[in-house]
């Protein structure tokens, strides 16, 4: 089963591409992106890649997490459901 990791702490500079390849050593990836903000698309210094294999995802966390890349530690964690928020008062 795949499972999700949350990326934090990237460089602003850091792409989707960039991501994958830091990331492609440890197993097959199924899905990788950088989350950006959707007026000035630069990145908000957090991404998510998810690995088809648990095992290459724990090896992942293992071996990203507190390593520095382009000047940052970055924090490596596997990803939690994405929480309900209440709608927008306007």
């Amino acid at each position: 089963m795949a499972k999700k990791l949350f990326v934090g702490n990237i460089s602003w500079g850091m792409d989707t591409a960039a991501l994958q390849a830091a990331f492609a050593s440890y197993g097959e990836i199924e899905d990788c992106i950088v989350i950006t903000d959707k007026f000035s698309g630069r990145s908000k210094g957090f991404g998510f890649v998810t690995f088809t294999d648990d095992a290459a995802a724990d090896a992942a966390i293992a071996e990203m997490n507190g390593k520095e890349m382009e000047g940052r530690e970055l924090v490596v964690n596997e990803a939690r459901p994405r929480e309900e928020r209440p709608p927008r008062q306007f």
